[in-house]
């Protein structure tokens, strides 16, 4: 008896895909969709092409797989898509850049700290004392890089 793999049908390929599909709406990010839509395709290729080796099977899904991921991965880094009328909503540290503070820490040794609401923010920028007004100008991460508005003397 030979074991299951070695005759892969049409059938299963497209099962497996729908599996994958449905999985990826419980799973986050889009990293389970493009296995689906892989083993889609190879069950259209299975029905073309009947005669295909499992073997070449499962290469060729592990290389659509893997050729589709990282195909997204690139175009999405090209193509940086805003939606809604806040695309900030979900990047609180850049919703700060352009804003302007006061310092509740000293900036020594390039950092220090901001009041923003009830929360303390760590900012990077030149030696300041408590109650400088800083306005961010960059994030660096986690962190507000910020400049001096009114220097003291």
């Amino acid at each position: 008896m030979t074991p299951w793999w070695q005759h892969i049908t049409p059938g299963e390929w497209l099962i497996a895909g729908l599996i994958l599909l449905i999985l990826e709406v419980f799973a986050p990010g889009a990293f389970l969709l493009w296995f689906g839509v892989a083993a889609v395709i190879l069950a259209a290729a299975v029905w073309v092409l009947p005669w295909l080796p499992w073997q070449l099977q499962i290469v060729a899904f592990a290389a659509l797989s893997i050729g589709l991921l990282l195909y997204f991965r690139q175009w999405r880094r090209t193509h940086q898509v805003e939606i809604g009328d806040q695309p900030l909503l979900n990047k609180r540290v850049l919703q700060h850049v352009g804003r302007i503070y006061v310092l509740a820490e000293p900036i020594a040794n390039g950092r220090g700290k901001i009041k923003v609401g009830d929360a303390l923010w760590t900012v990077e920028g030149p030696e300041l004392s408590v109650g400088a007004r800083v306005k961010v100008v960059a994030t660096r991460e986690q962190v507000l890089v910020v400049e001096g508005v009114d220097r003291e003397a």
